[in-house]
């Protein structure tokens, strides 16, 4: 197996390890602001289960950064409705099914995005993405993996290597895995040092994905022996690997997290936090003195229950407190001010959601646009870096399925839409909302006149992620009830005329009836 972008390392091990010398800078940066939040997200070289982490004085960090999450997978992933649009420009339209058929083709764009919302619900990829945004807002960085009809696995910063040219485009990317001789092949067993030997209970697994011509390539070693069934490719939009940044800074492979731009004050808040805490215990403990030639014996003092009589003299006894009290009030002072700061950096006291089962779309908006704004464009990265890598996924997951068609190449387009412009088709309701309201002063005759209804049906439930299907009348429906309405109008219309000319034939059959009567009784 030869390599695209190394020449030196001729095992994926040595290679791992050559990338490894760049990662650990950030890797560094990554555990210290772990430190200051959460931990256990990034431990420390070496750990273990048994690893005993030491939580920070202060929540703030931590609070923050579960704050701060929720909210990105909340506007990332909104519930029960699609973070994507599929769009068809005018022009692929009327070459592909004319320009009468907008409507029909938003209805059809609208099934597939909902069997796309489906097999997002299906496989329960929110914890584990919730798992991933936690990690980039720590370390800024993070591996996701998402391979058909298995969910989703999350790789840490300390768990895989990545190498990037100079527009910042991945190259190549080495996952480092522990893993139990029992999962291998027994052919794979057969090859490695001592498969047999109990004091090795894992082997280091290392997996590569490297780009080749417009497409990938993967395969997997352990203890330098290629594992000949993990060798395959991939399509430019079918790579499982999808690695995240948090931020990207030119020329870097990996990026930066959102704690490491607070970092400072996370530790003056952890020093101030901690300090007030060891003082106030300090200050909280009171000695009494006793004078050592007085007649106020300690032991009586030590021992006396409360409301006891005792024998001595009160000036004998004296307390010792920490008079520190206005040092501690600086203090605080302080730490309320860089609380404030670091709440206002996580969002922790500008909330836009409710309390409650659902949350409306417009405030799912209101929550992107506070995000955009306040952290100066990182959906918009995640947005193009997480989210159409995920759509192309997730679409080609369903046409390898069979649970939706072969889309026409380069005509339909799969689009994410951020910030301002709202999430799902959610803003396409406002729109033609706004759209009748400005044509109601033109009169109910105009709009039936002008507008195709039946069209605009069709956008509506489209942009309400309704299946129209069976709820609206089909042409086929609508003819057939004209014809039968037809029918009976005609019928009512026979029956009419004939109790017309009944009612018409009534009063000349009468006076017939009776002139006969009257000539029958004179002839008697």
């Amino acid at each position: 197996m030869k390599y695209e972008v190394d020449d030196k390392a001729d095992t994926l091990a040595k290679r791992y390890a050559m990338l490894e010398t760049e990662r650990n800078t950030f890797l560094e940066r990554a555990r210290d602001a772990a430190v200051l939040t959460l931990p256990m997200l990034m431990p420390p070289e070496g750990h273990n289960y048994s690893t005993n982490y030491e939580t920070p004085y202060q929540s703030v960090g931590s609070r923050g950064v579960n704050n701060l999450a929720s909210k990105l997978l909340l506007t990332l992933l909104p519930p029960n409705s699609p973070f994507f649009r599929l769009m068809i420009d005018d022009y692929d339209l009327a070459q592909v099914a004319g320009t009468d058929a907008r409507g029909a083709v938003e209805e059809a764009l609208g099934r597939i995005e909902r069997a796309g919302l489906q097999v997002i619900e299906g496989s329960a990829v929110r914890v584990p993405v919730f798992e991933a945004l936690k990690q980039l807002i720590i370390s800024g960085n993070a591996l996701v993996y998402m391979p058909k009809n298995e969910g989703m696995k999350v790789f840490r910063l300390d768990r895989y290597v990545i190498k990037r040219d100079a527009m910042g485009n991945v190259l190549e990317i080495i996952t480092k895995e522990s893993i139990s001789p029992l999962m291998l092949d027994a052919d794979v067993r057969e090859l490695l040092t001592d498969p047999e030997d109990k004091n090795i209970k894992n082997y280091d697994l290392y997996t590569k994905v490297c780009r080749k011509d417009k497409g990938w390539e993967v395969y997997q070693e352990v203890q330098d022996i290629l594992i000949p069934k993990s060798v395959g490719k991939y399509k430019d939009d079918t790579n499982p690997f999808i690695p995240l940044r948090f931020t990207r800074i030119d020329g870097e492979d990996y990026g930066r997290g959102f704690v490491e731009e607070y970092i400072g004050d996370l530790k003056s808040l952890e020093a101030l936090t901690k300090s007030i805490v060891e003082g106030s215990a300090a200050s909280a403990k009171v000695l009494f003195m006793v004078r050592p030639n007085g007649t106020t014996k300690a032991k009586n003092i030590a021992t006396a229950p409360n409301g006891a009589i005792i024998t001595g003299d009160v000036n004998d006894v004296g307390t010792l407190q920490v008079q520190k009290a206005m040092d501690f009030r600086v203090s605080m002072e302080t730490m309320r001010i860089i609380s404030d700061r670091l709440s206002f950096a996580f969002l922790l006291n500008s909330s836009v959601q409710r309390n409650a089962e659902r949350v409306t779309a417009e405030e799912v908006r209101y929550m992107a646009q506070e995000l955009e704004t306040a952290l100066g464009g990182v959906y918009s990265i995640l947005s193009q870096e997480f989210q159409m890598p995920l759509v192309k996924l997730i679409l080609n997951n369903l046409q390898s399925q069979g649970k939706m068609p072969k889309l026409p190449k380069d005509t339909v387009k799969p689009t994410i839409v951020t910030g301002m412009e709202a999430l799902g088709r959610g803003q396409d309701l406002n729109k033609l909302a706004q759209f009748l309201q400005y044509l109601q002063p033109l009169g109910v005759e105009v709009l039936q006149s002008e507008m195709n209804i039946s069209d605009y049906i069709d956008r509506l439930g489209a942009s309400l992620g309704i299946d129209t299907n069976g709820l609206i009348k089909s042409d086929e429906q609508k003819q057939a009830e004209a014809e039968q309405m037809q029918m009976m109008q005609q019928q009512q219309m026979q029956e009419q005329m004939m109790a017309d000319m009944a009612s018409k034939a009534t009063p000349e059959a009468t006076k017939a009836i009776a002139q006969a009567t009257q000539q029958q009784q004179t002839e008697t």
